[in-house]
């Protein structure tokens, strides 16, 4: 693990996995990652062993093989026992994602080798957080169970948009393409879940441009915090749909 700030980040092109979370029996945390060249051989199989990990090391042997020589994966990249690191991370990630060289999303639910129909069908598509994680980045390449490329969501935006009601213009040209209100925003967010109530807000920040403390506890008041700081920092009156 390495530790960059904004202005070395700026500086090198890397990758970012877009999944969904395993148990968290299988997945690899912070601790775990930055102890791993410390730990027992024994230790360090069974670790080695969970999906988690390979998930992290399939989409590191992708992002070599696209000539990126750094990947950042949320599961073992945040230090979530510390507060104030938490905070800036989900501040930032939708930065971090807008900026990377390539985004992997990791289907791990889908056998096919073509994108479902409907979001009901698989994980990803009615998840909270992998709506930033489609729109920020530029590169968004899907890949199935097995890793095998299905294609990127300028190829796939006709699909996509199917799906998630997003327009094709968006994933083949970016958000500045369409200029989406507030409630579009949302509109597109309205059916997705998150295992956390707060995540409901804390997954639009970037997508709003709003920066704001995440306080885990304080459940739906964090929507209301949300909308508030909308208020403050935006004309976008189509909030009030919502």
């Amino acid at each position: 693990l390495k530790e960059f700030g904004d202005e070395e980040l700026a500086q090198i092109k890397y990758g970012i996995l877009s999944h969904c979370w395993g148990t968290p029996q299988e997945e690899v945390q912070y601790k775990e990652m930055d102890a791993l060249i410390r730990m027992g051989g024994s230790a360090r199989k069974r670790l080695r062993q969970r999906s988690g990990y390979q998930k992290i090391h399939k989409s590191c042997e992708q992002a070599w093989k696209d000539g990126l020589a750094w990947f950042w994966v949320d599961t073992c990249c945040i230090n979530k026992e510390i507060n104030f690191e938490l905070t800036d991370a989900l501040n930032s990630m939708f930065r971090w994602y807008q900026n990377s060289g390539r985004c992997y999303v990791f289907l791990h639910d889908l056998n096919a080798k073509i994108l479902p129909t409907t979001s009901n069908e698989k994980t990803w598509f009615s998840r909270g957080w992998t709506l930033q994680e489609l729109l920020a980045p530029s590169f968004v390449g899907f890949f199935n169970k097995d890793w095998h490329f299905i294609g990127d969501k300028k190829n796939l935006a006709k699909t996509i948009s199917s799906i998630t009601r997003i327009p094709s213009r968006i994933s083949k040209h970016g958000l500045g393409a369409g200029h989406p209100s507030v409630a579009q925003i949302m509109s597109w967010a309205a059916d997705r879940k998150t295992t956390r109530v707060e995540d409901r807000a804390y997954s639009l920040l970037g997508l709003l441009g709003v920066y704001m403390p995440t306080l885990y506890g304080e459940g739906t008041h964090a929507f209301r915090r949300l909308q508030l700081e909308i208020i403050r920092m935006n004309n976008d009156h189509s909030l009030f749909a919502w």
